[in-house]
């Protein structure tokens, strides 16, 4: 009896799954702000409003150069949007983050205003990973927020193993690592060996700003500023933490399922 009304309530209630990325994204909440935009025409000499109250040095102004923003280093705090008195820092609200590259985080770069964002794999590893992708994610010292949002993914609005995408407890199968944490020094052979124990061909994935940059904690000696220092990283999703739906756009644009919305 009892199982008959829980598939009874179960076929009530009908597919609790999100339509994203088949419909339109859902909106990010107002405190989030999704990815800042950065005008460096709008900066004036002398002002350096933005890069006083930036708590890690993600907004840079060096003499003869114009204002960057480094959103691999950005914890998306919006102080800097709020001290702007020229508004040439802004939220736009738009959960594309992820990138392929460290270099294209930073904005202000001449001709480079708009991130350039994630490219799907190359051809072979697009065939061996499109379909079904498997993860060890590494914890190396992250403070358990970023873990947090990955785990969102596997709830039954996100589902993220109807993608093909599943976070396995063994290396040794796994096709690549999911990196969280700034790479504490006490946790750099951990995930060396980790990363060793993936077959090949495998990829990295770096998601925080932590796993980035070294987040809030850069400069500090007792870790290695993310994991590019360790690992080859081939996707990076920033954020602090990133929203479950920066992560997923991530993901998917890393697979070719979202090369119709490249921005």
């Amino acid at each position: 009896m009892y199982i008959f009304d829980t598939l009874m309530n179960r076929m009530r209630r009908g597919c609790q799954t999100m339509v994203y990325p088949h419909g339109p994204a859902p909106a990010l909440p107002d405190r989030h702000g999704g990815a800042l935009r950065l005008d460096a025409s709008a900066c004036p000499a002398g002002c350096d409003a933005c890069v006083e109250v930036c708590p890690t040095g993600a907004i840079s102004r060096e003499p003869g150069s114009g204002t960057t923003l480094d959103l691999g280093r950005c914890l998306f705090c919006g102080a800097c949007t709020k001290a702007c008195p020229h508004g040439a820092v802004t939220r736009t609200n738009d959960h594309r983050l992820a990138v392929r590259r460290r270099d294209d985080l930073i904005l202000g770069k001449p001709g480079e205003e708009e991130l350039r964002l994630a490219e799907a794999l190359d051809k072979k590893m697009k065939s061996l990973f499109g379909r079904s992708l498997r993860l060890r994610q590494v914890s190396a010292g992250g403070c358990n927020a970023c873990e947090a949002d990955i785990n969102v993914l596997g709830t039954i609005g996100w589902d993220l193993g109807r993608f093909g995408i599943q976070y396995v407890a063994s290396p040794r199968h796994a096709d690549g690592v999911l990196i969280t944490g700034p790479v504490t020094k006490g946790m750099e052979l951990a995930l060396q060996k980790t990363w060793e124990a993936v077959p090949e061909p495998r990829i990295a994935i770096a998601l925080g700003a932590c796993a980035i940059s070294g987040g809030p904690f850069v400069g500090n000696p007792q870790h290695n500023g993310g994991a590019d220092p360790v690992v080859p990283i081939d996707l990076y999703i920033p954020g602090c933490p990133p929203h479950p739906l920066t992560i997923l756009d991530g993901f998917l644009r890393l697979l070719g399922r979202l090369e119709e919305q490249k921005g």
